[in-house]
């Protein structure tokens, strides 16, 4: 298997024998239950569906019930296909998968929905420097977006430009992060550096390629 369902932890540091801190986040990664295997023949895809994390039957749709059913599985909150495999890797309908699918040292790519920022200027969401000085009688023009475009000719703002907007709360991976540590008896692995999302976000987690 390829990767697996996680849940971002938080933070900390871990020392190497000289004394250098690392900065890493814990994932809680898995465990996961297979709850569907998806085929060419059937589906026109290869993939392998994974589900986490328990929730309650009186949340659950009668149509997923029926589908956790089929896995034996009781009602799970975040479901998420793979779709890459290593040779001998696949797994079967029902199968539960663990945190033993990573080995220590090996890099992943995580994924997942970076935190929202709201309705942020140019200068926060672009890094525009703003028009600067308060000069010849300018007001609170230092993190303006500043002159847009051409007046006469076309005579418009052009698409595309980089304006003030919604900032942050989309989906974003961060690549070939290493595994630093692995706590099997917890579900808990350590990746160098920081991953998308505040504390209690859904992560996908994948071997990286």
């Amino acid at each position: 298997m390829s990767g697996l369902i996680g849940k971002k932890i938080g933070m900390t540091s871990i020392f190497d024998a000289s004394g250098k801190s690392t900065p890493c986040t814990i994932i809680q990664a898995g465990p996961c239950v297979v709850t569907q295997v998806k085929t060419m023949k059937k589906d026109g895809y290869e993939a392998i569906q994974l589900a986490f994390e328990d929730k309650k039957e009186k949340n659950t749709t009668n149509a997923l019930k029926g589908h956790f059913k089929k896995a034996n599985a009781t009602p799970k909150r975040i479901l998420r296909e793979f779709t890459r495999f290593e040779e001998g890797s696949r797994k079967s309908h029902g199968e539960i998968i663990d945190v033993n699918v990573f080995v220590e040292g090996e890099y992943v790519d995580v994924a997942g929905i970076s935190k929202g920022k709201g309705f942020q200027g140019v200068v926060k969401r672009h890094n525009y420097s703003g028009v600067g000085e308060r000069t010849h009688g300018q007001k609170n023009r230092q993190r303006s977006i500043g002159s847009l475009g051409p007046s006469s000719t076309p005579s418009r703002i052009m698409k595309g430009k980089k304006m003030a907007g919604r900032m942050g709360g989309k989906q974003v991976k961060m690549i070939n992060l290493q595994v630093m540590k692995i706590f099997p008896e917890k579900n808990l692995i350590l990746v160098k550096g920081s991953v998308p999302g505040h504390n209690g976000t859904y992560l996908k987690i994948e071997r990286w390629s």
